[in-house]
């Protein structure tokens, strides 16, 4: 594995960054200085500890996408391949195999995920349902409890996505939800416009909020961005 590390200007030197408190980009430091060649980190919790980083560190990485959490507890930075180059002959792959299949480089060089689990995607619906709690309600019927929701036409998607420079395919948006009878997990949709949103950044795939009951997984970090987006 490279010893040496190296940070774009483009990304350190961002707004974004530097409105972030110092020790949150602490942190972003020292998890970069330990990732791998591939910028997985296998340790957060504890590199955390080690530089007594908070819980509101981690929640604003993952909040402010600076960092990819998955549910083994593992984290990717999300520009690593925009700070790093590594020739081949210095170069080692990863050996969390599983999470690198789960993400995608984009053109610009960042990590996404390519199939987001139902955790991810829900604590990213319970960010954006924070924020903008639109629409009318109608009932449906999911299992043996009655849930508020408006299941969107094809026409309204694609309306939505017209008026905000969206580019996703909402038959495929529609498609999906039908598919699992418009839930992400075991809870129903309540706002079609918040997935959508997502889809702007996964485009394949959509997100769905928690409940409190069930808003506890496996990985601590996305705990953290869960509690952290009530």
């Amino acid at each position: 594995m490279a010893e040496r590390r190296m940070f774009a200007k483009t990304i350190i030197g961002s707004d974004a960054f530097l409105e972030m408190p110092h020790s949150t980009q602490n942190l972003y430091f020292q998890l970069s200085m330990n990732a791998d060649d591939d910028g997985f980190v296998a340790n957060p919790k504890t590199i955390m500890r080690a530089i007594g980083a908070k819980d509101d560190d981690i929640k604003v990485l993952l909040a402010k996408q600076f960092v990819i959490a998955f549910e083994s507890g593992i984290v990717v930075i999300r520009h690593w391949k925009v700070h790093n180059y590594l020739r081949n002959d210095r170069y080692k792959e990863t050996q969390h195999l599983t999470e690198k299949q789960l993400i995608s480089v984009i053109d610009n060089g960042e990590y996404i995920l390519s199939i987001p689990s139902d955790n991810q995607m829900a604590t990213q619906e319970r960010i954006e349902l924070g924020k903008e709690r639109l629409g009318k309600v109608r009932i449906v019927e999911s299992g043996s409890a009655l849930h508020k929701f408006k299941k969107p036409t094809l026409e309204e998607i694609a309306n939505y996505c017209s008026e905000n420079g969206y580019n996703i395919d909402p038959q495929a948006f529609i498609d999906y939800y039908e598919s699992n009878g418009w839930r992400v997990g075991k809870n129903p949709m309540k706002d079609w416009k918040a997935s959508v949103r997502l889809w702007t950044r996964r485009p394949q795939f959509g997100k769905q909020p928690l409940s409190q009951a069930n808003s506890e997984t496996s990985n601590p970090f996305l705990n953290i961005a869960l509690r952290g987006a009530k």
